[in-house]
């Protein structure tokens, strides 16, 4: 009698293991296999992203993985909840003396807002509308002020050895255009040199503006270029390789904290200002008089470059302004907590939420399983702000991160069918948004791999979303 009421229990039990790691389909498990990432590194869930539903596919769905920078669809959407698409950041100017005739007798401040997106064209117009208010010559020094956000201090070479990729670049509350300088090198008709144009202008940096060309292959054109970025002078003391064509290489700044007073005395001296000062980091007054507000870009269309372009620090930008509170700066740990808090009302009791660190997914730390991503994405789908998240997402084989699909042969019935935010690590793969089926039925897709092999397990990923459209 024992046995035969046990074995109902036992069946439950085999079922509910069933659904969270269940046969996979044919096209997926070999992908895999060609890959040779096992089956039990990976976790992946398919369902209708409306309302409740048993998931067509889940395959360690609840297992908590590092999801690499799909991470940024819990940081966006928290914000696009919290905040709305129509949020807005703003860089503000102050003064702390009188003005006449064109000259601000007096200090000029910038306040940073923790703009995400404060690239040349903007920072150019806010010194235009400047001058428009009279601001020609400041008989002082220009502060600028960073202090909305406190990030933690770390070396932009910690996470993976590459100080100068923009992708390691910190969050900043007066964030200045990425940190970030672009090179560009065009061979030039004497077939002797390449012309290199730099930018933003940078005010006690001297940069090499010609490169003699050689025959040598284009594989490894940054190598034989030979460049040498010192603090206030760049050299290119090799070569540019002529079969290369016209290339771009942005870098990040080798001195980040000196980035933002270089470029902006540069570009306000362009501008046609004059100042008899510095320029410095500093504080604003609280009794400084208030000149100017530059409002950023609309949340919306922030998020589209940190989902669309995985921008990392646009995303810790984001990340780090749900976590600010009045009279205290933004923190990563406040954030945290901040999410933290808003996960069970918005997303639900019942789905762990995610260990975060930067909100980016640039971590070897945070963590999310694929059922906790999906029930986000489901609860998204039906938001006021969800068709925002899903429009910042990349289309799969046409734009974005996502545009890589079509050259490893994504089947022609999931290209352009399928919205997802991509993310990559050493060891981990990722993939989550929305994909169409045939019938017009819409599905939440998440795939994540962790596994030494990850990248090479992305057609497995791929054939998720095939998978998913035709509804198999």
């Amino acid at each position: 009698m024992r046995l035969n009421r046990l074995l109902p229990f036992l069946g439950l039990l085999a079922l509910l293991h069933g659904a969270e790691a269940q046969r996979l389909p044919a096209d997926i498990a070999a992908a895999l296999a060609r890959a040779k990432v096992p089956q039990d590194a990976v976790g992946l869930l398919v369902q209708r992203a409306d309302g409740s539903s048993t998931p067509r596919l889940s395959h360690r769905a609840s297992v908590a993985m590092n999801p690499a920078s799909v991470m940024k669809l819990v940081t966006t959407y928290a914000a696009l909840d919290t905040l709305g698409a129509d949020f807005t950041w703003k860089t503000r100017f102050y003064a702390d003396g009188p003005l006449q005739n064109g000259v601000l007798a007096g200090n000029l401040y910038i306040r940073g807002g923790g703009d995400p997106k404060l690239v040349l064209e903007r920072i150019d117009a806010a010194f235009q509308a400047l001058r428009a208010l009279g601001v020609q010559k400041v008989r002082g020094d220009i502060v600028l002020d960073h202090g909305i956000f406190h990030p933690e201090p770390r070396d932009p070479a910690e996470f993976d050895g590459q100080a100068l990729s923009p992708y390691n670049a910190a969050p900043d509350g007066l964030l200045v255009n990425f940190k970030a300088l672009i090179f560009t090198f065009t061979p030039e008709a004497d077939g002797q040199t390449a012309f290199i144009q730099s930018e933003p202008p940078m005010a006690g940096v001297q940069i090499d503006t010609r490169v003699r060309l050689s025959s040598a292959p284009c594989d490894d054109w940054r190598g034989v270029l030979k460049a040498d970025f010192a603090d206030n002078r760049v050299q290119f003391q090799g070569s540019y390789p002529a079969k290369c064509g016209p290339r771009s290489w942005p870098v990040a700044y080798t001195d980040p904290a000196s980035y933002a007073r270089r470029v902006l005395q540069a570009m306000f001296v362009n501008a046609g200002g004059e100042f008899t000062g510095q320029v410095r980091d500093g504080r604003t007054p609280a009794d400084a008089r208030w000149l100017l507000d530059t409002p950023s870009l609309p949340l919306g269309e922030v998020i589209a470059d940190v989902n669309k372009f995985s921008n990392n620090v646009m995303a810790q930008q984001v990340f780090l302004t749900l976590g600010l509170q009045q009279s205290h700066p933004g923190t990563f740990a406040a954030s945290r907590t901040a999410v933290a808090a808003w996960w069970p009302a918005a997303i639900g009791s019942d789905v762990p939420g995610p260990t975060l660190e930067n909100g980016s997914g640039l971590s070897r730390n945070e963590r999310i399983s694929p059922r906790a991503l999906g029930q986000l994405l489901r609860r998204a789908a039906s938001h006021p702000q969800g068709q925002v998240l899903a429009q910042s997402l990349s289309i799969a084989g046409v734009d974005g991160t996502a545009q890589r699909m079509r050259d490893r042969g994504l089947a022609p019935e999931a290209i352009g069918n399928a919205q997802l935010k991509t993310g990559t690590l050493r060891d981990v793969a990722s993939v989550a948004g929305y994909a169409t089926g045939r019938s017009g039925q819409r599905y939440v897709v998440v795939g994540i791999v962790n596994h030494p092999l990850a990248p090479a397990a992305r057609p497995a990923l791929d054939a998720l979303v095939e998978w998913a459209v035709r509804e198999e």
